[in-house]
């Protein structure tokens, strides 16, 4: 059984920042791949940034040089920091980990967190 529990959603002005959390537990022998997608309503679930184990990232256009995202492997935890926020941020954001390698994963995802950007 994985668990996969995000942190650090809330309301904040544009411009503002905020840092999502997401913790991964339970039985994981291996995580390839942590990362972040965004749900605003009636949209699809987009990819934001995803780090793999060894540290390569990947982020979506809209979000590069404004959100940075890095890992702690030892506590199986992905973060992302959210600079300069703008209104069309807003969302729920996914967290997903993919338990496994690069050739086989299972992937878990987080029950969301919303992020509000409004004055």
């Amino acid at each position: 059984q994985v668990q996969v529990v995000e942190s650090g959603g809330g309301l904040v002005r544009p411009g503002g920042s905020l840092r999502l959390s997401c913790a991964a537990s339970g039985t994981i022998f291996g995580i390839y791949e942590m990362g972040w997608y965004r749900q605003a309503p009636g949209k699809q679930r987009d990819l934001v940034a995803a780090i793999t184990r060894d540290g390569s990232t990947n982020y979506a256009d809209s979000v590069k040089g404004r959100f940075t995202i890095s890992r702690d492997n030892a506590k199986n935890t992905v973060y992302l920091q959210m600079n300069s926020l703008k209104s069309e941020d807003t969302a729920v954001y996914y967290c997903n980990a993919d338990i496994g390698n690069r050739w086989s994963f299972s992937r878990y995802w987080g029950q969301g967190t919303q992020v509000t950007v409004s004055s």
